[in-house]
């Protein structure tokens, strides 16, 4: 995994997470297509369906979007807009990094409280989705996912910090 943010491309904790992200999103893929085919099978075949099958696909294509979205967190692939980071001195780069961190900690945040707000009203007015499992159950993923990528940009922030504070730190010493 060499995409990485520069100072977490060796932490153990987030190849960790990047391996079971990778194995849950691929096991979601397996299953969305190969319901879909199913359903195409036993659509043009034999003029029936699994009626829970298409509404499950929708909620696995959500789960995929949000977990591929704490991936890309960890990998350093997310969406960025990077209006000025080439006019920024070399210098400072790690400090705007530093603040570009905190600035996503408070966003992924605020966005793992609206969906925790979601939740809630998913739960207080129920309902049942796919499999009999109720809607609360298929909505959790928006905190869950929010969280977690708030908590990957918490590690990023201490990892650009304390290569701040002890550059290169990481780094074989030469022997004389």
């Amino acid at each position: 995994m060499s995409n990485i943010h520069g100072t977490a491309r060796n932490n153990p904790v987030l190849l960790f997470c990047d391996k079971a992200e990778r194995s849950l999103l691929c096991a979601m893929l397996g299953v969305m297509i190969c319901l879909a085919c199913l359903q195409i099978i036993l659509r043009t075949f034999f003029d029936s369906g699994l009626l829970w099958a298409d509404p499950l696909i929708r909620y696995l294509v959500l789960w995929c979007g949000l977990i591929g979205a704490v991936s890309a967190t960890g990998q350093g692939k997310h969406i960025a807009l990077d209006i000025t980071g080439n006019k920024i001195p070399r210098g400072l780069l790690p400090w705007f990094t530093l603040v570009t961190h905190l600035f996503c900690v408070l966003a992924a945040a605020g966005l793992t409280w609206a969906g925790w707000r979601f939740l809630q009203g998913e739960i207080e007015f129920g309902g049942s989705g796919p499999l009999s499992l109720p809607l609360w159950f298929w909505n959790s993923i928006f905190p869950l996912a929010f969280c977690l990528i708030c908590a990957k940009y918490v590690l990023l922030f201490f990892l650009q910090l304390a290569e701040i504070v002890m550059p290169g730190s990481k780094k074989p010493r030469r022997l004389p």
